[in-house]
């Protein structure tokens, strides 16, 4: 089966992301798999507070995911799959494909602000060459009828 990865974060152009994944993976009898990177300045180290940081990281999101989830299987039929790291967003994002044979596709969330399409996207375009998948840029500020038309 083939896979449309997704990055779960704070940022609000990753509903869009989100929402487009899960319904191109229901038009091609696909799943979905979002991976949330916890990056390494969000957890202080030092004694206990490290696994508390993590652990209240972790409760976040798996809360944020929850409610993706939710609305992926009730209205598109598809069952996401959670998955957490922690460590640099690119690399993390990078080896998890490696590690993932049927994930075919990456669906990334864009910024419209003028600060740019967002740091992870920056890092990854300067060498998509290196990229062993297609990338799918959804534009933050997409409408949802938008969306609908095109996956």
């Amino acid at each position: 089966m083939r896979k449309f990865l997704v990055v779960l974060d704070d940022s609000p152009e990753c509903q869009n992301a989100m929402r487009f994944a899960a319904m191109r993976a229901a038009r091609t009898n696909g799943g979905v798999v979002v991976l949330a990177i916890i990056p390494p300045d969000a957890i202080q180290h030092g004694i206990g507070v490290a696994d508390l940081m993590r652990q209240e990281a972790e409760d976040r999101i798996t809360s944020q995911y929850q409610i993706f989830a939710r609305w992926m299987r009730d209205s598109q039929g598809v069952d996401p799959e959670l998955v957490i790291v922690e460590g640099d967003p690119p690399t993390q994002l990078l080896n998890h494909i490696g590690k993932d044979p049927e994930i075919g596709v990456l669906v990334l969330g864009a910024g419209t602000d003028k600060d740019g399409p967002g740091p992870l996207i920056s890092r990854l375009l300067r060498d998509v060459s290196g990229l062993p998948l297609p990338v799918t840029l959804i534009p933050g500020n997409m409408s949802r009828d938008r969306l609908e038309a095109i996956s």
